[in-house]
Protein backbone atom coordinates (compact mmCIF):
# COMPACT_ATOMS: atom_id res chain seq x y z
CA UNK A 1 0.00 0.00 0.00
CA UNK A 2 1.12 3.46 -0.67
CA UNK A 3 -0.34 6.40 0.89
CA UNK A 4 -0.41 9.99 -0.49
CA UNK A 5 -1.82 13.14 1.20
CA UNK A 6 -2.22 16.47 -0.72
CA UNK A 7 -2.77 19.48 1.48
CA UNK A 8 -5.70 20.65 -1.37
CA UNK A 9 -7.55 19.34 -4.34
CA UNK A 10 -5.18 21.60 -6.08
CA UNK A 11 -2.30 20.20 -5.47
CA UNK A 12 -3.19 16.07 -6.70
CA UNK A 13 -1.92 14.85 -9.51
CA UNK A 14 -3.70 15.95 -12.92
CA UNK A 15 -3.51 12.78 -14.42
CA UNK A 16 -5.21 9.62 -13.08
CA UNK A 17 -7.06 8.28 -10.05
CA UNK A 18 -6.02 6.11 -7.27
CA UNK A 19 -7.66 3.64 -5.88
CA UNK A 20 -9.00 4.69 -2.67
CA UNK A 21 -9.60 8.38 -2.31
CA UNK A 22 -11.04 10.31 1.81
CA UNK A 23 -11.43 13.73 1.05
CA UNK A 24 -10.98 15.25 4.24
CA UNK A 25 -12.61 19.09 5.44
CA UNK A 26 -12.63 19.04 8.95
CA UNK A 27 -14.06 22.52 9.38
CA UNK A 28 -16.57 21.56 8.68
CA UNK A 29 -17.96 19.97 5.71
CA UNK A 30 -16.75 16.55 6.04
CA UNK A 31 -17.12 16.11 9.79
CA UNK A 32 -20.96 17.67 8.69
CA UNK A 33 -21.66 14.90 6.36
CA UNK A 34 -20.26 12.03 9.24
CA UNK A 35 -23.08 13.66 11.14
CA UNK A 36 -25.38 14.14 8.84
CA UNK A 37 -25.31 10.04 8.24
CA UNK A 38 -24.97 8.86 11.61
CA UNK A 39 -28.38 11.17 12.24
CA UNK A 40 -30.52 9.06 9.75
CA UNK A 41 -30.07 11.38 6.68
CA UNK A 42 -30.62 9.38 3.13
CA UNK A 43 -28.13 10.52 1.70
CA UNK A 44 -25.82 13.46 1.05
CA UNK A 45 -25.08 14.78 -2.68
CA UNK A 46 -22.44 17.38 -3.04
CA UNK A 47 -21.88 20.77 -5.37
CA UNK A 48 -19.38 23.21 -5.86
CA UNK A 49 -21.93 25.48 -7.70
CA UNK A 50 -24.89 26.76 -5.58
CA UNK A 51 -26.74 26.96 -8.95
CA UNK A 52 -26.73 23.25 -9.96
CA UNK A 53 -27.17 22.23 -6.01
CA UNK A 54 -30.53 24.27 -6.43
CA UNK A 55 -31.33 22.78 -9.66
CA UNK A 56 -31.04 19.27 -8.89
CA UNK A 57 -32.74 19.51 -5.27
CA UNK A 58 -35.78 21.19 -7.18
CA UNK A 59 -37.05 17.97 -8.08
CA UNK A 60 -37.06 16.51 -5.06
CA UNK A 61 -40.21 16.59 -2.73
CA UNK A 62 -39.46 19.98 -0.31
CA UNK A 63 -40.12 17.35 3.17
CA UNK A 64 -37.43 14.76 1.37
CA UNK A 65 -34.44 17.69 1.25
CA UNK A 66 -32.72 20.12 2.89
CA UNK A 67 -30.38 22.15 0.95
CA UNK A 68 -26.87 23.24 3.19
CA UNK A 69 -25.23 25.51 1.83
CA UNK A 70 -21.68 27.79 3.38
CA UNK A 71 -19.41 30.72 1.94
CA UNK A 72 -16.71 32.21 3.40
CA UNK A 73 -18.09 30.33 6.86
CA UNK A 74 -21.41 31.39 6.54
CA UNK A 75 -24.94 30.20 6.21
CA UNK A 76 -25.86 31.26 2.41
CA UNK A 77 -29.32 32.91 2.52
CA UNK A 78 -32.41 31.35 1.44
CA UNK A 79 -30.48 27.39 2.27
CA UNK A 80 -32.09 25.74 4.82
CA UNK A 81 -28.95 25.16 6.78
CA UNK A 82 -25.27 26.18 6.68
CA UNK A 83 -21.90 24.06 7.47
CA UNK A 84 -22.93 23.40 10.91
CA UNK A 85 -22.61 19.35 12.16
CA UNK A 86 -24.52 20.61 14.95
CA UNK A 87 -27.85 21.14 12.91
CA UNK A 88 -27.84 17.86 11.97
CA UNK A 89 -30.07 16.30 14.62
CA UNK A 90 -32.51 13.58 13.52
CA UNK A 91 -35.49 15.95 13.54
CA UNK A 92 -34.08 17.84 11.19
CA UNK A 93 -32.14 15.01 9.12
CA UNK A 94 -34.18 11.76 9.35
CA UNK A 95 -34.74 10.36 5.97
CA UNK A 96 -34.15 13.28 4.00
CA UNK A 97 -31.06 13.86 0.97
CA UNK A 98 -28.86 16.92 2.49
CA UNK A 99 -27.98 19.06 -0.70
CA UNK A 100 -24.44 20.56 -0.10
CA UNK A 101 -22.16 23.25 -1.72
CA UNK A 102 -19.33 24.38 1.17
CA UNK A 103 -16.49 27.10 -0.11
CA UNK A 104 -14.09 23.69 0.16
CA UNK A 105 -15.25 20.15 1.25
CA UNK A 106 -17.20 19.70 -1.71
CA UNK A 107 -14.11 21.01 -3.88
CA UNK A 108 -12.25 17.92 -2.46
CA UNK A 109 -14.54 15.46 -3.09
CA UNK A 110 -15.62 16.50 -6.71
CA UNK A 111 -11.77 16.19 -8.02
CA UNK A 112 -11.29 12.62 -6.67
CA UNK A 113 -15.02 11.11 -7.52
CA UNK A 114 -13.32 8.71 -10.38
CA UNK A 115 -11.16 6.63 -7.96
CA UNK A 116 -12.18 3.93 -6.93
CA UNK A 117 -13.74 4.17 -3.81
CA UNK A 118 -14.39 7.75 -2.57
CA UNK A 119 -15.10 8.64 1.30
CA UNK A 120 -15.30 11.71 3.73
CA UNK A 121 -13.14 11.41 6.41
CA UNK A 122 -12.48 13.72 9.89
CA UNK A 123 -11.34 13.18 13.07
CA UNK A 124 -14.67 12.25 13.95
CA UNK A 125 -15.00 9.24 12.31
CA UNK A 126 -11.13 8.53 12.07
CA UNK A 127 -11.63 5.18 13.05
CA UNK A 128 -13.86 4.04 10.77
CA UNK A 129 -11.66 5.21 7.77
CA UNK A 130 -8.58 3.26 9.01
CA UNK A 131 -10.44 0.18 9.58
CA UNK A 132 -12.21 0.33 6.04
CA UNK A 133 -8.73 1.21 4.35
CA UNK A 134 -7.36 -2.19 6.31
CA UNK A 135 -9.73 -4.35 5.44
CA UNK A 136 -10.09 -3.59 1.51
CA UNK A 137 -6.32 -3.27 1.26
CA UNK A 138 -6.03 -0.74 -1.71
CA UNK A 139 -3.11 -0.37 -3.32
CA UNK A 140 -2.77 3.60 -3.61
CA UNK A 141 -4.98 5.66 -1.31
CA UNK A 142 -5.33 9.42 -1.47
CA UNK A 143 -5.98 11.42 1.39
CA UNK A 144 -7.08 15.04 0.28
CA UNK A 145 -7.82 17.59 2.16
CA UNK A 146 -9.40 21.00 1.44
CA UNK A 147 -7.40 23.43 2.87
CA UNK A 148 -9.32 27.48 2.42
CA UNK A 149 -9.89 28.49 -1.31
CA UNK A 150 -6.46 26.42 -2.78
CA UNK A 151 -4.19 27.23 0.65
CA UNK A 152 -2.98 24.85 3.02
CA UNK A 153 -4.97 24.48 6.46
CA UNK A 154 -3.68 22.78 9.76
CA UNK A 155 -6.64 20.82 10.60
CA UNK A 156 -7.03 18.88 7.50
CA UNK A 157 -3.44 18.17 7.24
CA UNK A 158 -3.52 17.31 10.93
CA UNK A 159 -6.39 15.05 10.79
CA UNK A 160 -4.51 13.29 7.53
CA UNK A 161 -1.94 12.87 9.94
CA UNK A 162 -4.32 11.11 12.47
CA UNK A 163 -5.28 8.78 9.34
CA UNK A 164 -1.74 7.87 8.33
CA UNK A 165 0.05 7.40 12.05
CA UNK A 166 -2.88 4.69 12.47
CA UNK A 167 -2.65 2.82 9.38
CA UNK A 168 1.33 2.86 9.80
CA UNK A 169 1.04 2.12 13.28
CA UNK A 170 -1.67 -0.67 12.85
CA UNK A 171 0.30 -2.52 9.26
CA UNK A 172 3.77 -2.72 11.57
CA UNK A 173 5.92 -0.77 8.84
CA UNK A 174 8.18 1.82 8.90
CA UNK A 175 6.73 4.89 7.58
CA UNK A 176 9.08 5.04 4.62
CA UNK A 177 7.42 2.03 3.50
CA UNK A 178 3.68 3.23 3.27
CA UNK A 179 4.53 6.96 2.03
CA UNK A 180 4.15 7.63 -1.17
CA UNK A 181 5.25 11.26 -0.36
CA UNK A 182 7.14 13.61 2.19
CA UNK A 183 3.07 15.25 2.51
CA UNK A 184 2.89 11.79 4.97
CA UNK A 185 5.61 12.72 7.22
CA UNK A 186 4.99 16.29 7.47
CA UNK A 187 1.36 15.44 8.67
CA UNK A 188 1.81 12.35 10.89
CA UNK A 189 4.44 14.58 12.61
CA UNK A 190 2.13 17.33 13.04
CA UNK A 191 -0.19 15.53 14.41
CA UNK A 192 1.84 13.60 16.77
CA UNK A 193 2.62 16.85 18.45
CA UNK A 194 -0.56 18.32 18.71
CA UNK A 195 -2.66 15.31 18.89
CA UNK A 196 -3.44 15.69 23.07
CA UNK A 197 -4.40 19.94 21.86
CA UNK A 198 -6.58 19.33 19.46
CA UNK A 199 -8.84 22.23 19.95
CA UNK A 200 -6.12 24.14 21.07
CA UNK A 201 -4.80 23.63 16.87
CA UNK A 202 -8.33 24.78 15.90
CA UNK A 203 -7.81 27.99 17.64
CA UNK A 204 -4.90 28.32 16.18
CA UNK A 205 -5.78 27.53 12.77
CA UNK A 206 -6.83 30.89 10.05
CA UNK A 207 -10.07 28.97 9.53
CA UNK A 208 -10.72 27.98 12.80
CA UNK A 209 -10.21 32.03 13.97
CA UNK A 210 -13.06 32.68 11.14
CA UNK A 211 -15.34 30.24 12.55
CA UNK A 212 -14.36 32.03 15.99
CA UNK A 213 -15.54 35.46 15.07
CA UNK A 214 -18.43 34.24 13.35
CA UNK A 215 -19.09 32.64 17.13
CA UNK A 216 -18.86 29.04 16.05
CA UNK A 217 -16.71 27.73 19.26
CA UNK A 218 -18.97 24.75 19.77
CA UNK A 219 -18.40 23.70 16.05
CA UNK A 220 -14.84 23.68 16.58
CA UNK A 221 -15.33 21.71 20.60
CA UNK A 222 -17.82 19.22 18.04
CA UNK A 223 -15.11 19.00 15.33
CA UNK A 224 -11.43 17.56 17.39
CA UNK A 225 -14.07 14.76 19.01
CA UNK A 226 -11.96 11.67 17.47
CA UNK A 227 -13.54 8.58 16.54
CA UNK A 228 -17.21 9.88 17.71
CA UNK A 229 -19.42 8.36 15.34
CA UNK A 230 -18.93 4.90 13.47
CA UNK A 231 -20.27 5.97 10.04
CA UNK A 232 -18.02 6.07 6.76
CA UNK A 233 -19.68 8.40 3.75
CA UNK A 234 -18.80 6.43 0.91
CA UNK A 235 -19.55 7.39 -2.70
CA UNK A 236 -22.35 5.39 -4.38
CA UNK A 237 -22.64 7.34 -7.52
CA UNK A 238 -20.70 10.48 -8.67
CA UNK A 239 -21.05 13.30 -5.86
CA UNK A 240 -23.71 11.00 -4.19
CA UNK A 241 -22.22 9.44 -0.74
CA UNK A 242 -23.96 7.09 1.82
CA UNK A 243 -23.35 5.36 5.14
CA UNK A 244 -21.48 2.54 4.42
CA UNK A 245 -23.39 -0.60 5.61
Amino acid sequence: MKLFIYHTPELTPSSGVPDCAIAIDVLRATTTMVTALAAGAEAVQVFSDLDKLINESDSWPTEKRIRAGERGGAKVAGFDMGNSPLDCTPEQVQGRRLFISTTNGTRSLERVQKAGAVMAGAFVNRRAVVNYILSEAPETVWIVGSGWEGSFSLEDTACAGAIAQSLVTELNLPVEQVAGNDEVVGAIALYEQWKDRLLELMHQASHGQRLLRLDCDEDLKYCVQMDLLDVLPIQREPGVLVKRR
